[in-house]
């Protein structure tokens, strides 16, 4: 059986385009940039998912996310990997295609650096959160998640890309 370290990712540049491959715990330790899909999950009534990594992630664990997503697969679009990772971390089949709505370069500059690219969907789904990867969840008004910036520790990427969220917010309803 293989792990998410054994996962292959494609390696990108500053540019976002693919120069080689590489497997996850190796792109990890040293510090080869990839892409992940973030997908903000708002339920019926527009709250949004938050949860808590597991103590065994291999990047950030035990921090709380207001994102689910992931790295993107070797060979595998953005687009498709929104789909499949939103599926796979809220625990559901059937969910619509989620909105794209903006990339960026996350570069926390020690190392750590992926392509982001943003998505939103609504999941009004009955959730089933993978055990291995959500130690705890629930959806919270955004005005909560608001209050618990600075009384949770979050991972720093969500974190960068929640910001950037409410920047492209502002910037398209003007």
């Amino acid at each position: 059986m293989t792990t998410p370290a054994d996962e292959i990712l494609d390696i990108v540049d500053e540019n976002d385009r693919v120069i080689g491959r590489s497997p996850r715990g190796e792109a990890y330790a040293k510090g080869l940039r990839h892409r992940c899909a973030f997908i903000l999950a708002r339920d019926a009534d527009d709250r949004l998912f938050v949860h808590r990594r597991t103590p065994t992630k291999l990047v950030f664990p035990s921090l709380y996310d207001m994102f689910v997503g992931g790295v993107v697969g070797a060979g595998e679009s953005y687009d498709e990997a929104a789909l499949r990772e939103a599926e796979e971390e809220l625990g559901v089949t059937g969910l619509p295609a989620p909105r794209f709505l903006f990339k960026f370069l996350y570069d926390n500059g020690t190392g750590q650096s992926w392509w982001s690219a943003v998505y939103e969907v609504r999941c009004e789904l009955p959730v089933r959160p993978q055990a291995e990867e959500v130690a705890w969840y629930d959806f919270l008004p955004e005005a909560e998640v608001e209050r618990r910036l600075g009384e949770w520790e979050w991972v720093p990427d969500g974190l960068a890309a929640y910001e950037r969220l409410k920047e492209h917010r502002a910037a398209t309803a003007e």
